[in-house]
């Protein structure tokens, strides 16, 4: 069996080429698999694990491709940290580009809820983009019947997808001049670092580093945007220290889904600018 795996120093992520077993999931994200909640919740929390939300995704047809776990100093929060799941409807049609994801977003310390968004996985680059309007996202509290109101969740938020597959496809045909470019890698830097403290400058984030991403279209320019972004590994120069060396990659869950969902809107926003011009 074959496995892309992937570590930094904030969380730990791992990403299968098949979907996941128990045992792969129990390894590198503990808090899955939870038997409890933390000791920190009350009577009111109604503990249900994710990994029996996973099962009865399953059963639908959702199968686990990648997980993320946030690493925290406290080491009696490891096993209830907040998690990240990415699951594959068996319905989904993977092209030569990207397949269709649901995200899965939940924690047993009382940092989460239960969180549906939607997802696109880019084979070229082994990205894992979160797209989808903030509004179109599910949110199921820890209470009631959770496992049922996360499945139905799965489903509206795979209906979202097949909408967003269409925008990317929009996406594709808006082409870019290279200033246009250079804008929107510029506001995109805003969403990470604050004004004039970046250690980057924007056309390093469009530099093109594969021939797939060459055409000048939106679509191609948001994605090198976003894997520059979020994995970073571009070289550049604090402003603060002067010091050189590479950015780092947006460890934490909390800040990857934040900042994918930045960029999407951010997206969004400058197609609607380009059709109305």
């Amino acid at each position: 069996m074959s496995y892309r795996y992937a570590r930094s120093s904030t969380q730990n992520t791992f990403r299968s080429t098949y979907a996941m077993s128990n045992d792969a999931i129990r390894h590198y994200a503990p808090s899955v698999l939870a038997e409890e909640a933390h000791e920190s919740r009350g009577e009111r929390y109604t503990f249900i694990p994710t990994i029996q939300v996973i099962d009865g995704l399953r059963a639908q047809g959702f199968q686990p491709y990648e997980v993320r776990q946030t690493r925290v100093r406290d080491a009696s929060k490891r096993e209830h940290t907040k998690h990240l799941v990415r699951l594959r409807h068996e319905s989904a049609i993977a092209t030569n580009e990207q397949v269709g994801e649901i995200i899965l977003l939940n924690s047993h310390d009382g940092t989460s809820a239960y969180q549906l968004l939607s997802g696109f996985f880019r084979f070229v680059c082994s990205n894992g983009l979160i797209a989808g309007d903030v509004c179109n996202d599910v949110r199921v509290r820890h209470s009631g019947n959770v496992v049922d109101n996360v499945i139905e969740g799965s489903f509206e938020v795979l209906q979202n997808l097949q909408m967003i597959e269409s925008r990317i496809e929009e996406y594709k045909g808006i082409k870019l001049s290279g200033p246009e470019q250079i804008l929107l890698a510029e506001e995109a830097l805003s969403l990470r670092w604050d004004a004039d403290q970046a250690p980057v400058i924007p056309a390093q984030l469009i530099a093109v580093k594969r021939s797939a991403d060459a055409d000048p279209s939106l679509w191609n320019t948001f994605n090198r945007i976003q894997e520059g972004l979020t994995q970073g590994g571009i070289r550049g120069r604090s402003p603060a220290t002067g010091k050189s060396g590479r950015t780092r990659a947006v460890g934490g869950v909390t800040e990857n889904v934040k900042l994918n969902k930045a960029l999407w809107s951010l997206t969004e926003k400058f197609a609607q600018l380009k059709t109305a011009a």
